[in-house]
């Protein structure tokens, strides 16, 4: 299912859906699913439906991002553990309400409109003719799980909702005084004093026993706890085990006859057809288009709309007698042609010819495709082999031996992909890690394909559970991170008090100097020049920026130490720079008040359509048995239900 998951990512569907969201992402946010009319839903909202393998193919979509983030495989377990599965619920939901208000009000788009978007993607065009394929349409829909009806009302969404925001964004601006408060804000100056508590000031702490690393190992065992590892054995069958494949001459050319026509190029023209309502008409566009004017206002002042073809071969003009006649003219001329669906003139703008490829020029690349061809099959055949030797009872090994394909033993492994010391591990992909952590101890997977002509097959050897590492083994580590944290306890201890002296009215120099230091000063802080200080760290500049004139406050250093900072002035913005600020700063303040209207329309849209979620379906979705009585996810799934 990843697999196929990330297939779908990088199809041209996936393309197409992220295309025409662009708008409406800006506004709504993410919108990237298909809806459907099915039983056994999991989300109804009006007469909306989503249904239970509807559910699951956005999850495996939700789920990959999340691997994409984490960088590393997720099991179906993991992302319901997590929330993914009620997130996705929730979103679908809202998602399909404000779909279902939009009808409910009338935003509809036409069926002109809808074949325009259509004729847009070229994925439904010949790439020989140039001319929308239906049956190529509906051929692509379902290699991506989709029908025409299905397809077709995602459009009509998308496009309902790119119309609505851009009617809601029309006119839109902030009142000013939003953009002087949000000025004020931003280049506010703030002063700040401070010095610095370095560790040669405290007194430095004592070796610990090993009686302290244990109660600081037991304090922190769920960060030093080593993750489960595993000892495996692959089987892999790959073309590389098939060494140099002949290729058969005969199969060559067979494939270059079978492709000749899509391999060579057509001649291709761009022209410009204007209808005619007579042949006296005709003969007045005519002219007119050998004077060399525009052939859009001629169309216009005839009342009829001129059809452009740019760089397209002769099967791609709807009337085949005004195609043949075209592609008889040369460039530049212009005629008035009898078609079958009316008269029409014509002018030829560019003639491209036609390129008829030979088997030479095509050679290299058929017969590369000819010896993968016939590796892959070789590498099959060996997979076949391998599987009788298990069908007739032979473990991993053994039938890998009776194939005569090498084995190969990885691990320790985490199912993240990494050794004992952290480091990745090569020769394993993530849908082989899916599978070895989904077998248990000794365990052998059945030959799964790894795409590009290559199988293999995992033997869980040795399970290593979780554990803390024995204390001998991370002693010398251990006793840095204690005595780094009796040191930086030590710093906070002598930075409170010398902070509190400051608080009860003594100088920040006279306390500074107290504690061998000496004061600096940070003056001209704004939230726009924050980011280039390199005085202060991330922690003493969200404290200067939090506080008030005269605050005292302890932080981190820009390197290994503590502060005590005092914030000792706070100004206002002038008046012309304030000015400035607050009319360059609306536009923004604009596309994030209208982000709020959208979020509050979609909110408004799943109280007003009380859309209901059905989470034990989506769990039998997702192949996971339903919510138990008595869990504590029972409540979440009531209210859910409830919504």
């Amino acid at each position: 299912m990843l697999s196929a998951t990330r297939q779908f990512a990088k199809s041209w569907v996936a393309a197409v859906l992220i295309g025409l969201l662009v708008v409406s992402f800006a506004i709504f946010g993410v919108n990237d699913a298909f809806q459907g009319n099915y039983t056994n839903d999991v989300v109804k909202a009006g007469s909306r439906h989503v249904s239970g393998p509807d559910f699951r193919r956005e999850f495996d979509n939700f789920r990959k991002g999340a691997e994409e983030q984490t960088k590393r495989p997720i099991t179906i377990e993991e992302a319901v553990e997590a929330g993914l599965d009620r997130r996705l619920m929730e979103e679908i939901a809202t998602r399909e309400s404000f779909g279902e208000m939009l009808r409910k009000i009338g935003i509809h788009p036409s069926d002109r409109l809808m074949e325009s978007e259509l004729r847009k993607i070229p994925a439904f065009f010949d790439q020989v003719s140039g001319a929308f394929d239906k049956a190529l349409y509906q051929q692509r829909l379902s290699e991506n799980g989709l029908t025409p009806a299905r397809f077709e009302t995602l459009l009509r969404d998308q496009i309902a909702e790119s119309h609505t925001a851009a009617a809601m964004v029309n006119g839109l601006r902030v009142p000013r005084a939003y953009g002087a408060l949000t000025a004020i804000y931003e280049m506010e100056a703030r002063d700040v004093g401070y010095f610095m508590i370095d560790p040669r000031s405290v007194a430095q702490p004592a070796q610990p026993t090993d009686a302290q690393l244990q109660a600081f190992m037991k304090e922190n065992a769920e960060r030093m706890t080593l993750p489960e590892f595993r000892v495996l054995t692959v089987v892999a069958f790959t073309p590389a085990q098939v060494g140099e494949v002949k290729v058969d001459p005969a199969e060559v050319q067979k494939r270059f006859d079978f492709r000749k026509d899509t391999l060579s190029r057509p001649e291709t023209r761009t022209l410009i057809q204007i209808p005619a309502k007579d042949a006296a008409a005709a003969q007045a566009i005519a002219a007119r288009l050998t004077k060399g004017e525009d052939p859009a206002a001629i169309a216009k002042s005839t009342g009829v709309e001129a059809i452009n073809y740019a760089d397209k071969p002769q099967s791609a003009i709807a009337d085949k007698r005004v195609g043949a006649a075209a592609f008889a003219l040369k460039e530049g001329q212009v005629s008035v042609i009898q078609g079958d669906l009316g008269m029409a003139v014509v002018k030829v703008a560019k003639v491209t010819p036609g390129q008829v490829v030979t088997i030479d020029q095509v050679r290299p690349q058929i017969e590369a495709e000819v010896r993968k061809d016939a590796a892959a099959e070789k590498v099959y055949a060996l997979s076949q082999a391998y599987e009788d030797a298990r069908a007739d009872g032979a473990n991993l090994v053994e039938a890998a031996k009776k194939a005569g394909v090498p084995t190969f033993t990885i691990g320790p492994v985490t199912q993240q992909g990494q050794g004992q010391q952290g480091q990745p591990v090569a020769g394993l992909t993530p849908k082989m890690l899916e599978l070895a952590y989904s077998l248990p101890a000794g365990g052998e997977s059945e030959v799964q394909d790894a795409g590009e002509g290559q199988y293999f097959a995992v033997r869980v050897e040795r399970v290593i559970p979780k554990a803390l590492p024995p204390l001998a083994e991370v002693k010398p580590q251990l006793t840095r991170f204690w005595m780094m944290r009796e040191l930086v306890k030590a710093m906070q201890t002598r930075a409170d008090e010398l902070a509190a002296r400051v608080r009860k009215g003594e100088s920040l120099d006279a306390v500074a100097a107290s504690a061998g230091a000496k004061v600096v000063h940070v003056t001209n802080l704004d939230r726009q020049n924050a980011a280039q200080s390199t005085a202060l760290s991330r922690d003493a500049l969200g404290k200067a920026f939090s506080g008030k004139q005269g605050d005292v406050f302890t932080a981190e250093g820009t390197q290994f130490g503590l502060i005590v900072g005092k914030l000792e002035a706070v100004r206002a913005p002038s008046g012309p720079t304030l000015a400035r600020i607050t009319e360059d700063v609306r536009p923004q303040l604009t596309m994030a008040l209208f982000r709020d209207l959208g979020a509050d329309a979609r909110k408004a849209a799943r109280t007003e359509v009380k859309a209901k979620v059905y989470p034990d379906k989506a769990r039998a979705a997702l192949g996971l048995a339903p919510i138990e009585k008595g869990t504590g996810a029972e409540p979440a799934a009531k209210t859910e239900k409830a919504k």
